[in-house]
């Protein structure tokens, strides 16, 4: 529709996760209204991002050092690992600041229509994790869809004969369907709070 590289940033724009046509050619034209320096600025952070973001080689959260913030801190109650799917996970449930445990990212959820098993997951990682003498409860906190309850039960069903480990899930409250990062505090908050014990259902 539009010359060369206007075009090509149009489509890289709509690439991204919620942007569609119009709002990329919005962006696009934006972009191209802003100064030089800034347009140097975002590419500088971009590329840093890229090359500096890893995963914490403990909880496999991003961060920009060998382990996270969240694992460095001496504070945090290491008898608990909540296991979330993605790192904006990690996000939502610090907002709340009703969790002070440390957390597990798995990666994703299991999704076979995607071609997505429990393999593909960090599960093995975690089972490992729960080595550690320290740890007495796993939260599933996986979003509350079908992949996510999915996930959360062939977590809990794989964790059913740990020794001294009790394995709870985020109350209900949650809207099914939807997404972590999109539950406002408080009713994340609450089902935090509201968790049940696997074993007890």
């Amino acid at each position: 529709m539009y010359d060369g590289p206007v075009q090509d940033l149009i489509d890289e724009l709509g690439r991204l996760p919620g942007v569609g046509p119009k709002s990329a050619q919005r962006i696009a034209f934006w972009l191209l209204e802003q100064p030089q320096a800034d347009i140097e600025r975002l590419a500088t952070v971009l590329m840093t991002v890229k090359e500096h973001t890893r995963t914490c080689s403990v909880c496999f959260n991003v961060t920009d050092e060998q382990t996270c913030r969240i694992c460095r801190d001496p504070r945090r109650d290491r008898s608990l690992i909540c296991v979330v799917e993605e790192s904006k996970d990690v996000v939502a449930i610090e907002r709340t600041r009703e969790f002070h445990g440390l957390y597990h990212v798995l990666g994703g959820s299991i999704s076979p229509i995607d071609g997505r098993g429990p393999g593909d997951l960090r599960i093995a990682e975690l089972v490992r994790r729960l080595s550690d003498p320290a740890v007495e409860e796993v939260i599933l906190a996986t979003n509350p869809n079908l992949e996510g309850e999915a996930t959360a039960t062939y977590i809990s069903r794989l964790l059913a004969d740990t020794p001294g480990i009790r394995v709870s899930k985020l109350a209900s409250g949650l809207p099914v369907g939807g997404d972590l990062e999109y539950a406002d505090d408080v009713t994340l908050g609450r089902a935090f709070n509201g968790r049940r014990y696997v074993g007890d259902e």
